[in-house]
């Protein structure tokens, strides 16, 4: 049986740049840089989707994202439809229990997902994350605090990092005795 899925592509306006959106009817499934072919219909996880493109579908997660972007929005209200190994989604679901403008290491997640040793495998389900920015990938770093990959890049990653840190610096200097 096909599944529908609706996307749309939106300038964040941010060094994040053109992004791609894709929705179930569960909810985001995909958020994508938009370096590779979007929608990924040549991608065997795809392979039963008819797509449609359809802004209204996707309107209130890139609103969220923006606002997001713009340093007006700390957390994320809508429902995702996350869809991996049951591994990888213990990594997923640890993700989103970072903290904005916290870090944790590979080291730190491994644990909480059952493999105390397996911060090679966290890392690896890292890299598989298709909701970047929701599932903050980007708040994990190196044991030795060094940035790690990142599938925006790098320069993005700290833009991402600095961005959190400047809106929680600017709410504790408002609301500091």
């Amino acid at each position: 049986m096909r599944e529908t899925l609706y996307f749309s592509w939106f300038d964040s306006g941010t060094p994040a740049g053109r992004l791609g959106l894709a929705v179930s009817e569960r909810g985001l499934i995909l958020l994508s840089f938009c370096r590779d072919e979007f929608p990924p219909r040549k991608s065997s996880r795809f392979k039963d989707v008819t797509w449609i493109e359809s802004e209204d579908q996707t309107r209130a997660y890139a609103t969220q994202i923006r606002e997001y972007l713009q340093g007006k929005r700390k957390d994320f209200t809508l429902p995702l439809d996350l869809r991996g190994t049951e591994f990888q989604l213990r990594c997923w679901r640890a993700l989103l229990e970072i903290g904005y403008g916290k870090t944790a290491s590979y080291a730190d997640i491994a644990p909480t997902v059952g493999s105390p040793k397996g911060f090679r495998a966290v890392g690896m389900a890292n890299n598989r994350n298709p909701v970047a920015i929701i599932v903050p990938c980007h708040r994990v770093v190196e044991t030795n605090g060094k940035m790690g990959g990142y599938g925006g890049g790098l320069p993005l990653k700290e833009w991402l990092l600095k961005l959190e840190k400047q809106q929680l610096s600017a709410l504790e200097t408002r609301f500091s005795l």
